[in-house]
């Protein structure tokens, strides 16, 4: 996914939970859109999903232009049970980052959980060239083409490819009802060996492992 940018907001991409600003004079609604910003990342991080999705939502109104970028608020809908509004966001985020294969992925998720595995998978959003390992491969385990088994097999020894093998094999399981092996897989992605290579998506990884414990 691409970095989100509002105006003179910047965040270095999934790989970070970091906002900073590009400038000492920015705007005063561009500082208050990264105060909300970096508390809605706060909030996800610590497990308070509706209060991290309601300051991305007010980041989004405040800066509507820019609300396409908003990937992060995406996410958080989708563990907020917004799937509606989830899959509105990815779709908003494609005519920004139209390559991104994460993107076309958890549009899935949130078809999947609004209507079927099925019907996400007619409506997969086709992607561009995405050059990271094993993206290609993601994506083909999302079009029903693929097993987990080979997309593992296509991350190797890498741990940013791992990382993301294991995220996507358990969110994907999760969406098909199989819930053992998407308990296992995501525990895998959130393990602490992940975690400066996973950034954001780790993050993300840890918080949907915490919450197996909750079910």
């Amino acid at each position: 996914m691409v970095a989100f940018s509002v105006v003179a907001l910047l965040c270095s991409g999934p790989s970070t939970s970091a906002a900073v600003l590009a400038g000492p004079r920015a705007a005063p609604s561009t500082q208050n859109s990264r105060q909300i910003f970096d508390a809605a990342v706060a909030d996800f991080s610590a497990g308070r999903l509706e209060a991290s999705a309601a300051g991305f939502d007010r980041v989004a109104e405040l800066l509507p232009d820019s609300a396409p970028q908003l990937w992060q608020r995406g996410i958080a809908l989708y563990y907020v049970g917004r799937y509606e509004d989830c899959r509105t966001q990815f779709e908003s985020h494609r005519t920004v980052n139209p390559d991104d294969v994460e993107n076309a992925a958890w549009h899935f998720l949130c078809v999947a959980r609004l209507e079927s595995p099925e019907r996400a998978r007619e409506a997969l959003l086709p992607v561009g060239p995405d050059g990271r390992a094993p993206m290609t491969e993601i994506y083909e385990m999302f079009r029903g083409e693929l097993d987990p088994a080979a997309v593992l097999a296509a991350a190797g020894d890498r741990p940013r490819a791992q990382f993301y093998a294991h995220l996507y094999i358990g969110l994907y399981a999760e969406a098909l009802g199989r819930d053992e092996a998407a308990r296992q897989s995501i525990t895998a992605a959130a393990a602490e060996r992940y975690a400066v290579v996973g950034g954001y998506m780790h993050m993300v990884a840890r918080v949907h492992r915490d919450s197996f414990d909750g079910r």
